[in-house]
């Protein structure tokens, strides 16, 4: 099995672009990020303290997490609801950034994420996807970009969904998420140190995709059409 680990700091846009070379790739796409935030959505709804681990811990038990691909896409059921839409909110990447800190959380979804990648050619983002989860990774990819260029495609993001778009606002939680990820004993993100930097600061969407493509085909020898 092929397997690609693409890691980075929050809003570098590891999902979309994921996404689209899943599909061109012909691999299956496992968004690890909506699995945590499933996690940090199911907590904030029982209004509890997210960052008190033995909660956390206990509220485990009553979690049952599912990837379904359906219509050509992923969709994720939280103790069989489809919360595909509900994970993408601002505060659920809040949730999930504080929940996805402990140790419990990280082993709840390792077993899960682990058996995807033995078993299919898979694409999978998040923050220690080369480091942690896929050490052995085919492909390792660090993409990244600059909190100035994160914050403006995140505005854009959510002014498209029709959710309001307080730059500065954005910007701080942007900041926030990196410093949390950065500095969290789990886990913490950062480049493997055999992962290639992609900075897609100053790329556009159809460069971004066409780096990433054809550094993923050299590296996992594959040829130019999906397999």
């Amino acid at each position: 099995m092929i397997s690609v680990a693409i890691d980075g700091p929050s809003g570098a846009g590891k999902s979309s672009m994921a996404k689209t070379l899943a599909a061109e790739l012909g691999f299956i796409y496992v968004d690890t990020g909506a699995m945590y935030r499933s996690i940090g959505l199911y907590g904030m709804r029982k209004g509890i303290d997210l960052h008190n681990e033995e909660t956390v811990k206990e509220l485990l038990k009553e979690i049952s997490i599912r990837l379904a691909f359906e219509d050509g896409s992923q969709h994720i059921y939280l103790n069989n609801e489809d919360v595909s839409q509900e994970i993408r909110k601002e505060e659920a990447g809040m949730a999930a950034s504080a929940v996805a800190s402990q140790t419990a959380v990280r082993q709840f979804l390792l077993d899960l994420q682990r058996n995807l990648a033995q078993n299919h050619n898979v694409l999978m983002d998040g923050r220690d996807i080369g480091t942690v989860i896929l050490p052995n990774a085919t492909v390792k990819i660090y993409l990244t970009a600059s909190v100035q260029a994160r914050t403006e495609r995140r505005c854009k993001q959510l002014q498209e969904k029709g959710q309001s778009a307080d730059f500065e606002t954005v910007k701080k939680d942007i900041e926030q998420r990196d410093w949390q990820d950065i500095n969290r004993k789990t886990a913490p993100l950062k480049k493997a140190e055999d992962a290639f930097e992609v900075d897609t600061s100053d790329m556009t969407l159809e460069q971004s995709f066409e780096t990433m493509l054809q550094l993923i085909r050299k590296q996992a020898g594959l040829k130019g059409e999906s397999i």
